[in-house]
């Protein structure tokens, strides 16, 4: 073999091993996308989140969460809730959720837990319901009734004032100004517990009294929220209410208005139940999480398959260029 042939030999060789490393790096490439496309993770629709408020409050009370899950790519919309009674108030929101396309995860706050029970029912696009510091009533069961059972400080922190609206006329209730900050709001300053003292919207006595018709939890999966320190809903009604409803739960050290309080918390359970919507529609629904079963034991033998295959097809280019090259010098 002359010394033209061996240098011929060596860049032939050199080019197929820059080949060969060129496939493992394309097959490492190539299955970086494997686990999204298995597990449903970036082709699955984001929902679309709806917030309901609840009694004495209006739809700025979710502004901290709506922040946060904007940051995180999501359509949220808070409508105002009319605070009349309890089948109008779930008619009005339902009408509301007919206009959104694509999968929704609806959240109340309060009250607003069972407007959204009452909603929610029969409507397939609701994936998730999540309850913040929440009334979950079942069906004949009413704001008062619950109330009667897990008794709380909001039964003397509210006062009744009539009103009129045409010829419909009815009874409001009203938070004491000197009952907001201990019964409503004890985990904010004074300041911000007096402006939303200033702020607060009545609820017609029907939205407490008026019992349920149906119970949207019975079928669609739930998240909770339990404040601890809670005395407009009593913790153990709460909890009551979350076991009942086989909800996730989690429980925190705040006061009624958790999602003014602690809007990090409540804005992290309803992200477990919009990513939990994305990848399950029916049965008890869980919070999705990184894949470490099957399809990740699977990425990894792509991958590895690929490396392996780039290593097959360079020893078997040497070895025909080997033959090859004994041809030549015999």
């Amino acid at each position: 073999m002359t010394a033209s042939s061996g240098h011929d030999i060596r860049r032939i060789t050199q080019r197929l091993r820059i080949a060969a490393a060129g496939c493992a790096v394309t097959a490492l490439c190539t299955t970086t996308v494997v686990p999204a496309v298995a597990g449903g993770g970036t082709g699955a629709a984001k929902p679309t989140i709806v917030l309901v408020h609840g009694a004495f409050a209006d739809g700025s009370s979710w502004n901290g969460v709506i922040e946060r899950l904007e940051r995180r790519g999501y359509t949220v919309m808070a409508p105002a809730n009319p605070l009349r009674g309890l089948s109008s108030d779930a008619a009005y929101i339902a009408s509301v959720l007919k206009s959104i396309k694509g999968p929704v995860v609806l959240a109340g706050h309060s009250y607003g837990g069972a407007v959204i029970s009452t909603a929610a029912a029969g409507n397939p696009q609701v994936k998730s319901l999540v309850y913040i510091s929440a009334l979950m009533p079942d069906v004949g069961e009413s704001g008062m009734s619950l109330a009667a059972r897990f008794p709380s400080a909001l039964g003397t922190a509210t006062t009744s004032v009539p009103y009129q609206a045409g010829s419909t006329s009815g009874t409001d209730l009203y938070l004491k100004r000197d009952k907001v900050h201990p019964v409503f709001a004890a985990c904010l300053s004074a300041d911000r517990a007096n402006l939303l003292a200033d702020t607060q919207r009545p609820a017609a006595t029907t939205t407490f009294s008026e019992t349920a018709k149906v119970a949207a939890w019975k079928d669609i999966p739930s998240w909770a929220l339990v404040g601890r320190q809670d005395m407009t809903i009593n913790p153990d009604q709460e909890r009551f209410e979350a076991k009942r409803a086989h909800s996730h739960t989690v429980e925190i050290d705040t006061c009624h208005v958790s999602l003014i309080a602690r809007p990090d918390a409540v804005a992290d359970l309803i992200l477990q139940a919009a990513t939990a919507s994305s990848s399950t529609t029916t049965g008890s629904a869980r919070p999705t999480l990184a894949d470490t079963g099957a399809s990740g034991r699977s990425t990894g033998m792509v991958i590895l398959g690929g490396i392996t295959t780039a290593s097959l097809v360079t020893s078997l280019a040497l070895l025909l260029l080997g033959r090859g090259m004994r041809r030549r010098t015999r």
